[in-house]
């Protein structure tokens, strides 16, 4: 049976948010031939330019029948003001789909229709505090690459897409289509971990860069103890109110910061080079090897060991 896929759009969408989920479902269909019909519907139909300037050329919304509808995301906020026409239609043809699904801010949509409330759901890192305040029904979890409660499907940024449509095409076709679809876009069936996606905002020192030179100093000092007092320190604050501003800035504490970065960094000289692990352990400040790992673990679902054996392929 071929399951019918309404991939949504609006002017002023996110290329990548529609374009990834739909090479998934196209590999997937080579392997599993007749699988998936996928359309591309927007408000007006025609050609619909994204925020990059090209175009996809796409069909009026109609009722379906669907069996998966799936929101975008791109300059959502303005859509919504813009045109009720995606949330009014989410509510007609909700009930009748099997699964609803969104791929970053496109959960605004879904929200703005009334399927999040009472829901976990996730979007983009750089909207969670403005969808937190605009729909406090849902279950914001900021930190998860893609959320399935029900059957209703959220994901966070962009690529975060292509997890999705891979975790989709799982429940859909099996394991064995998933992974190889995968293969052929070459990227992870399964992303390691819950790979925070405030890692984004530590890069940047926080949402205004305000800790931006403190972030290049703590990358420069990973091997040393870098506790909140010397954090502080150097960056001319007492301890609490460095704590209370690092956090709101960065949306993690100092300490799951400094975690972050050394994860980071040793995940790179792990997959990257042959340097023994405890070695690693000690240059990126974790000092004993039992820890890094119990870190791998909870940030990637896998020991370095067992990361280093895929990335040698």
């Amino acid at each position: 049976m071929t399951l019918r896929l309404a991939v949504t759009i609006f002017p002023g969408f996110q290329l990548l948010d529609a374009a990834g989920p739909i090479a998934v479902f196209e590999m997937a269909s080579r392997f599993s031939p007749g699988a998936y019909e996928v359309r591309v519907l927007a408000p007006a139909g025609g050609q619909v330019t994204s925020t990059s300037g090209v175009t996809f050329g796409a069909e009026n919304l109609c009722d379906g029948p669907w069996d998966t509808l799936m929101v975008v995301g791109g300059d959502t906020r303005r859509a919504i003001k813009e045109s009720s026409a995606i949330t009014d239609w989410l509510r007609r043809a909700a009930p009748a789909a099997r699964r609803v699904t969104s791929v970053c801010s496109g959960a605004y949509f879904l929200a703005e229709a009334g399927l999040l409330d009472g829901r976990r759901a996730t979007t983009h890192w750089g909207s969670t505090d403005h969808f937190a305040r605009r729909y406090p029904e849902v279950k914001l979890d900021a930190d998860r690459i893609f959320i399935r409660d029900g059957d209703v499907w959220t994901s966070a940024g962009i690529t975060a897409g292509i997890d999705l449509a891979l975790a989709l095409v799982e429940q859909d076709l099996g394991g064995e289509v998933a992974r190889r679809a995968a293969q052929q876009l070459v990227v992870h069936q399964r992303r390691p971990g819950g790979q925070s996606q405030f890692s984004a905002l530590i890069e940047l020192g926080g949402r205004s860069g305000r800790f931006a030179e403190l972030m290049d100093w703590m990358r420069a000092h990973l091997a040393e103890p870098l506790t909140v007092e010397r954090l502080a320190d150097q960056a001319a604050m007492s301890p609490r109110n460095f704590a209370r501003a690092f956090t709101a800035e960065t949306g993690t504490t100092p300490a799951k910061a400094v975690e972050r970065l050394r994860l980071e960094a040793a995940r790179t000289a792990v997959e990257t080079s042959h340097t023994p692990i405890d070695r690693v352990a000690d240059t990126v400040g974790f000092g004993d090897p039992e820890r890094m790992r119990r870190a791998f673990l909870r940030a990637f679902g896998q020991p370095p060991q067992a990361l280093r054996r895929s990335a040698r392929g």
